[in-house]
């Protein structure tokens, strides 16, 4: 079982040293890693192995029972050997391009619920964009400028980001109708981590984030369209 070392709020790591559980051509596995796995809409983080006469990229993370294999490329040299110490690197710029955009997701989808009532069905997040998908929604062009606007004085408010473990009792208790999707989150997942936006937000999440919501920059809405009845997909983008 690998242990997900930038959980709860260790997201701003990007160089680590751990111990090899196993490794093959293909993946190796950690005892714990800071690497993120592919999940909740958001993709793996990528970087690079180091050991002892060897070195690797990572162009994948996933989970896989328990264990987080990180699948590697361009091994140079031997492949490490279990209980083996290896430096893990992760790309910063792009890790950071994802912690910016998963808060921008949390800001945009928590504006929508407020402004129409709409919940976040989907979302898919990338380094240079993002979308998500809403319902019950029918929005009009001016509906989608009241969002971005609002979704920009909610980030001027530079409100802390906190990411922390809450017994699911409490988080059941605290988060907002419409946020979360509780239901979908097995029973024996307990605790969960929860990220606050200040006042403004609470939601399960076990992506990466930003620390203050100044970090995250300005969102440009890019794109509107109809994913079929009821459902209404927008696109985004982050400046500054």
């Amino acid at each position: 079982m690998t242990d997900l070392r930038y959980l709860p709020d260790q997201d701003d790591v990007t160089t680590f040293t751990d111990a090899v559980e196993s490794a093959t051509d293909e993946y190796i596995v950690l005892d714990g890693t800071y690497f993120y796995p592919e999940g909740g809409g958001q993709p793996a983080d990528r970087g690079s192995l180091h050991w002892d006469d060897g070195a690797a990229d990572v162009v994948d993370v996933q989970k896989e029972h328990g264990d987080v294999r990180h699948y590697v490329e361009n091994v140079d040299g031997r492949l490490p050997e279990e209980g083996e110490e290896v430096k893990g690197q992760i790309d910063e710029e792009r890790r950071t391009k994802l912690r910016r955009m998963h808060t921008a997701q949390h800001v945009v989808s928590k504006v929508v619920l407020d402004l129409f009532d709409a919940q976040t069905a989907g979302n898919q997040i990338h380094p240079d964009r993002s979308r998500i998908d809403f319902e019950p929604a029918d929005f009009e062009e001016n509906e989608v400028h009241a969002i971005e606007s609002r979704a920009n004085a909610v980030l001027d408010q530079d409100l802390p980001v906190t990411k922390a473990e809450m017994a699911r009792a409490e988080a059941e208790k605290q988060t907002p109708d419409g946020r979360g999707l509780l239901d979908l989150i097995p029973d024996h997942v307990d605790p969960l981590r929860m990220v606050r936006i200040g006042a403004f937000d609470l939601c399960p999440c076990g992506g990466t984030h930003v620390d203050h919501l100044a970090e995250v920059g300005r969102i440009r809405i890019t794109n509107r369209t109809s994913k079929g009845a009821g459902v209404e997909r927008i696109e985004f983008e982050l400046t500054g």
